[in-house]
């Protein structure tokens, strides 16, 4: 399990405080919930899709359940935990404004990341090869992406406008490195957003 974390992650994992309860949404190889058990005394508990990323998550000691985040959170009671967090998975969920409604019921907070479609090389791919685009950020072709939704930041921003979030932080980054927020719609290739209501 990789001890270096995403650049999402790691401001996440930063952002949440020592001794909080977790749910990671889509929590892949459980990087995050490693380094928070670890080095925040977390109550760290992770769900995701993919059974091979759980069978590894557990085999790590780590509490991760199998599940699709679009029906099984459902099964949460309403602030169960301090903080959700759904990273790089937003794109893959069938109502997106749904599991949003859903990830600030269960959690009181949340933190969402997700990649930029409006992000410069995106539009550019788009212009002038007409063709979906394969970036950094989008790395599959069209039909291998489990991408449903193509999100960009100002979409995002709007949907917590008409959901009565509060933006309590947000994050940009290009590669590894940190942007700020002027223009980041067309210069950030993912983001990250801090939500309560």
């Amino acid at each position: 399990m990789s001890q270096h974390l995403r650049p999402d992650l790691a401001v996440i994992a930063e952002a949440i405080a020592p001794g909080a309860r977790v749910l990671d949404i889509g929590c892949g190889d459980g990087a995050l919930l490693k380094t928070l058990r670890d080095s925040k005394g977390v109550d760290a508990r992770g769900m995701d899709i993919d059974a091979e990323q759980v069978a590894g998550c557990v085999a790590h000691g780590l509490s991760v359940v199998q599940g699709d985040a679009n029906r099984d959170l459902t099964d949460y009671p309403d602030a169960s935990f301090d903080y959700a967090v759904l990273s790089q998975t937003l794109p893959m969920a069938k109502r997106p404004d749904l599991m949003l409604d859903e990830l600030l019921r269960v959690g009181r907070e949340a933190f969402v990341s997700f990649p930029n479609f409006a992000h410069w090389r995106t539009r550019a791919a788009l212009l002038l090869g007409g063709r979906m685009p394969v970036t950094r950020a989008l790395p599959l072709t069209w039909y291998e992406t489990r991408n449903i939704h193509h999100v960009t930041v100002d979409d995002f921003r709007e949907l917590t406008r008409l959901k009565g979030c509060d933006i309590r932080g947000c994050w940009f980054f290009a590669g590894e490195r940190s942007l700020s927020a002027t223009a980041a719609n067309l210069r950030a290739e993912f983001a990250v957003f801090h939500l309560a209501r």
